[in-house]
């Protein structure tokens, strides 16, 4: 996730005592809502102040705040009315009615607040040392936005979470950097965004932070989603809100096969992570879908519907970049097979990525990235008819605790590097196929597979360097080595023995 700020390891340890009165289901929102509601209180605090200095403006001119794109936050509702009681009995519902008066004044938050502090199973006075530890932030640390700082957080919360409740949590979330990766391998700079499943909103948020980091204009890009878990898209609602990002998610949740929001739309760019194998998608109710092009889906696996509908939201010269799991790039079943030799045959397939495991939170299925595209020959990209990249990454990435692996930015720029390259008119020539991590094949290879997209199939294994050092030089400096480690245990072990005889545990 980058550098972490300092104090969201701070605030996670502050949810301790609500962990253990709470199921993670229920006090995420508990949290994320406090969250939340500190950061558009301070952001108004900070136009109030501005306001207070000028001549003839009035702080509590509710355009003001309009003009500036922040929340209107009424008397009642503002922080430091919350923090001023968070040790009475009533805080609960002191919450409930900010969060309604918030959603009155504006709008776009109609229904999207969880207005649930003051039911019973709360306990008030872990809600008043919350409130405590959120008032700590400092919201201008390093200089950084207060939007920064507090999306930051959010952004935290929402991966803890996702560890903390195992298979659900990938519900709401998808791992900073695989979404990173998605996001720097399709480069959205310009045009329509769309995810039908998506989640927190986590590939929203990374496409703005791509655009800005690009000195790119965030006005050049529209966002467009859809969520059907009703809580997972209240979450997404306030993360987007949070950054100050304009998004179409409908009216409310909707599941994007029955009810698909945004019928019409064709997607300059489209990301998504959607759930994995869904055996539960409903595909008997939509055998005459007019989405399946190539092919009826499996009615035991979403995998091959979520492909064709991400296709038939695909604008003329788009382009989709989607996780999966493995399987997809295999699976034997007659409507999987027909349908992936039917999408190879029109050329739609640019690339397949290969995952490490132990990425996601929520399962230890091995994913895949896959890319496609109508349009080959986009202005400046060289031809790629009938050609797909295959990159194995299986063995990238760095384990960031015994469960969790993650890519590291080197990682990602071979990756990202190497897709750019090898589609770039002016770059192609930089770009090579490298045993055991990329090749580039054509069709005609693909049919000798059988049209299985597993990378692993093309790219081969990996070369290793030759060995010249002599057999016994080698145990020699090996054993060395070995007695020096020996040594090293065997003075630590002594060490922890005094230390443990100085406080009366001899052994």
């Amino acid at each position: 996730m980058g550098d972490k700020l300092g104090f969201e390891k701070q605030l996670w340890n502050a949810c301790k005592k609500l962990r253990n009165n709470m199921d993670p289901a229920e006090y995420k929102h508990v949290v994320l809502g406090l969250v939340f509601l500190k950061y558009i209180s301070d952001s108004f605090e900070n136009v109030y102040k501005e306001l207070e200095e000028t001549k003839y403006a009035d702080p509590e001119d509710r355009d003001e705040y309009i003009a500036k794109n922040v929340f209107w936050v009424p008397k009642d509702a503002r922080w430091e009315k919350i923090k001023k009681n968070a040790k009475q009995p009533e805080i609960g519902q002191i919450i409930d009615n900010a969060l309604i008066e918030i959603e009155k004044e504006n709008p776009q938050l109609k229904g999207v607040l969880n207005k649930r502090y003051s039911r019973p199973t709360l306990s008030t006075r872990i809600l008043g040392e919350l409130i405590d530890e959120i008032s700590k932030v400092d919201m201008h640390t390093n200089g950084k936005s207060s939007q920064d700082i507090l999306g930051r957080v959010y952004e935290y919360f929402l991966a803890k979470f996702a560890d903390q409740e195992g298979k659900g949590g990938g519900q709401f979330y998808t791992p900073h950097s695989v979404v990173n990766l998605l996001v720097e391998m399709i480069e959205p700079y310009q045009g329509r965004i769309y995810d039908p499943c998506c989640g927190s909103g986590g590939m929203f948020v990374q496409s703005e932070k791509f655009v800005e980091s690009h000195q790119g204009q965030i006005e050049d890009i529209s966002i467009y989603g859809q969520e059907s878990n009703p809580t997972t898209w209240k979450m997404c609602k306030m993360n987007l809100a949070i950054r100050g990002i304009d998004n179409d998610l409908g009216g409310g949740p909707a599941d994007s096969f029955h009810n698909d929001l945004h019928k019409d739309l064709k997607a300059d760019f489209i990301l998504a992570n959607p759930p994995f194998n869904d055996s539960d998608w409903g595909g008997e109710l939509l055998k005459d879908d007019p989405r399946w092009e190539y092919g009826i889906p499996y009615e035991g696996s979403a995998n091959y519907a979520w492909i064709q509908h991400f296709i038939s939201h695909l604008a003329p010269k788009g382009i989709a970049g989607f996780v999966l799991a493995n399987g997809a790039l295999s699976s034997n079943t007659d409507t999987d097979n027909e349908i992936r030799k039917a999408i190879i045959e029109d050329d739609l397939v640019d690339c397949i990525v290969a995952l490490p495991n132990k990425l996601f939170y929520s399962t230890g299925i091995p994913a895949t990235l896959w890319f496609l595209t109508r349009d080959k020959n986009k202005e400046n990209e060289r031809n790629r008819k009938n050609e797909t990249l295959f990159i194995d990454a299986r063995k990238t990435g760095k384990l960031v605790d015994r469960a969790h692996r993650e890519l590291t930015k080197k990682d990602l720029e071979k990756i990202v590097t190497t897709y750019h390259n090898w589609k770039s008119e002016d770059d192609y020539e930089e770009y090579e196929d490298i045993k055991g991590f990329c090749k580039s094949s054509d069709l005609e290879e693909i049919q000798k597979h059988e049209y299985i997209l597993t990378p692993g199939r093309y790219v081969g294994i990996e070369e290793k360097e030759e060995d010249d050092e002599p057999f016994e030089k080698k145990m020699e400096r090996l054993t060395d080595e070995l007695a020096e480690q020996f040594a090293k245990s065997n003075n630590l072990e002594e060490e922890i023995r005094e230390n443990l005889g100085e406080i009366g545990y001899e052994f």
